[in-house]
């Protein structure tokens, strides 16, 4: 594999498992030096000894502290996230603000301390990690969606203020992932939908998809490493689906 990030320096939220650890995997087999943020240290601390990174231990609900922040990454990978289920009538106000938080106003903080480093070097990568719910809608995932509708907003306007100054900015839309959040969400898709568990993912999670299967943290870490590079310079505010034909209906 080419190091085509040789001398880029990444951050990836949520990165010591899951999409995250997959795009750790993938930037770093390309020469970057990788950051990985999270809230579980040791988990994140065995990756970087694995990949040769360091770890930030961070809250990202902590927004106070992200306001102070001034970063020097050249690579931002924004994907650190959670999901709630529930009818807007039973919705947890404090859970629809958590999932705000961490999925929309934590990635303006940490564009927004990246940004100043960026501009100063006439490069920069800002990879959010989207959804296909960033641009279609589903029942019982108010916050989620909402979540994510508004990154790609932020996603956009940080590609049209990030241009002259040699910053993308890019959302990365997949389907179903098979990964820990997904696999936490079969059983409160069965309680919320009445059917059993094992019914889950044929009549609830992969029904509008062409392709009938979920997608691989590899595959979605294959699109963040090459946004990454310097061959996608001409890509920006761009969202980029990875859903098995989901958003195609």
């Amino acid at each position: 594999m080419e190091n085509t990030l040789n001398g880029r320096k990444a951050l990836v939220t949520g990165g010591a498992g899951g999409i995250g650890a997959a795009s750790v995997r993938a930037l770093a087999a390309r020469g970057a030096k990788v950051v990985i943020a999270d809230v579980d240290e040791a988990a994140a601390a065995a990756l970087a000894d694995e990949v040769g990174g360091t770890v930030w231990t961070v809250d990202l609900l902590d927004v106070d502290a992200l306001a102070a922040l001034s970063l020097d990454c050249d690579i931002l990978v924004n994907n650190a996230g959670i999901q709630r289920i529930n009818p807007i009538e039973d919705f947890e106000p404090v859970d629809f603000r958590k999932l705000i938080t961490l999925m929309l106003e934590a990635p303006f903080l940490l564009i927004r301390a990246a940004l100043p480093h960026m501009y100063a070097n006439n490069f920069g990568r800002i990879i959010n990690l989207s959804s296909v719910h960033g641009l279609r809608a589903s029942p019982f995932k108010s916050a989620y969606v909402s979540a994510k509708h508004g990154l790609e907003g932020l996603s956009k306007v940080t590609a049209l203020e990030g241009g002259e100054h040699g910053v993308t900015s890019n959302c990365i839309n997949p389907g179903y992932v098979r990964t820990p959040l997904v696999e936490a969400q079969i059983a409160d898709q069965a309680k919320v939908h009445g059917i059993p568990e094992d019914e889950v993912l044929a009549r609830i999670m992969l029904t509008e998809s062409a392709i009938k299967r979920l997608v691989e943290p590899e595959e979605v870490a294959s699109l963040v490493a090459w946004l990454a590079s310097n061959d996608a310079g001409m890509v920006t505010g761009a969202s980029y689906t990875m859903d098995g034909g989901w958003s195609a209906r």
